[in-house]
């Protein structure tokens, strides 16, 4: 079975290996740093003492948190601290600092065949350019760093950007670490496998199964707290995980996994990558993404969502411009993919 999706995965190799090989350079270094930072010389994270403490307390906030795409604050023009901070900066360096993907096709990707200097477009990168536009005056005065999957929330507590425009899903967890806007897009979790492949969706047909996912990613914690709950099939592995969501593809390829498991909208990119796999069965989840910035940054957090606002209403050069540009050749449906009418429940 393996041998069998080796020799169809590589058939659907294309530009899509040769693209993920230029990442992973990218990637590796992108990594070193953040495992210096957040490890000692042993291994251990500094604040290991305290761990179970923290946890606890994490535990109950996530417990306590409902409908966390509406855990945020109401849009607003006005300048403060963090807009002061960016506009501050001197010459050059006088940008948004936004993480992002480079290898999420129709995301936010570098096209090998573009020409030139291959500058990262897609979805996600529409949306910075907007936001620096109305933050400077300049849709181009952004700097886009590449971070993998898994160093999202470090890089923005951490200050290396200013927020994070990177398909990711606004959740319970996650709000204890960073703040978010209202959502700008609506996905789930879905299946992804070899067109050949017997298995059908997220059901029993995953039984024996390897299933890739990306660190840090709520494809992985569904997954794993599926498993603990009993609702994963019996002798489903978990324990293939990657920086990067392609990385994945690449172990579907290589026939090293038997089904990957992420966003709907990011699949649906994938498939379009190769046409050897395809997704299966329906989406299991309702994902919002939204844009991610440190917690105290109220007044950035404002701003983005009365960017979000216009860029939704703007039906010359918004958000449907951007779908129908990026995404409607591999999904099926803008209507299923907007996301509801914001509501801003967080207080302060």
């Amino acid at each position: 079975m393996r041998a069998q999706r080796l020799r169809t995965g590589l058939r659907g190799w294309g530009g899509v290996g040769a693209m993920a090989l230029a990442c992973a350079l990218a990637v590796l270094a992108a990594l070193l740093l953040p495992m210096v930072h957040s490890h000692g010389a042993d291994g251990a994270r500094p604040d290991d003492g305290g761990r179970g403490a923290a946890h606890g307390s994490r535990a109950r906030a996530a417990q306590e948190c409902t409908d966390p795409e509406k855990q945020t604050l109401a849009p607003s023009g006005d300048d403060g601290p963090t807009i002061d901070e960016i506009r501050s900066r001197k010459g050059g360096k006088r940008k948004l600092v936004v993480g992002v993907d480079q290898n999420s096709y129709r995301w936010g990707y570098r096209d090998p065949n573009s020409g030139g200097d291959a500058r990262l477009e897609g979805f996600d990168i529409d949306l910075a350019h907007r936001i620096a536009k109305d933050v400077l005056g300049d849709a181009d005065a952004v700097q886009f760093k590449a971070i993998p999957t898994d160093q999202r929330i470090p890089a923005i507590q951490d200050g290396r950007v200013d927020m994070v425009v990177r398909t990711m899903t606004i959740n319970c967890d996650r709000l204890q670490d960073v703040a978010f806007s209202a959502p700008y897009f609506r996905t789930g979790q879905q299946v992804l496998a070899p067109k050949s492949s017997k298995i059908t969706g997220y059901d029993r047909s995953l039984a024996g199964t390897e299933i890739c996912t990306a660190a840090g990613s709520t494809a992985l914690s569904t997954l794993e707290q599926d498993q603990k709950d009993g609702k994963l099939p019996e002798g489903v592995d978990l324990r293939t995980t990657v920086p990067n969501q392609l990385d994945c593809l690449v172990r579907l390829q290589l026939g090293e996994v038997d089904a990957v498991v992420t966003d709907g909208a990011l699949a649906a990119s994938q498939a379009a990558q190769d046409p050897t796999v395809e997704l299966k069965g329906d989406a299991f989840t309702t994902e919002y993404y939204g844009v991610a910035m440190k917690k105290d940054a109220d007044d950035l957090v404002r701003r983005v969502n009365r960017v979000l606002e216009q860029w939704r209403a703007d039906r010359a050069g918004g958000w449907q411009h951007s779908y129908d540009r990026w995404l409607s050749e591999t999904m099926d449906d803008a209507a299923k993919s907007l996301p509801p009418t914001p509501q801003y429940l967080r207080g302060s």
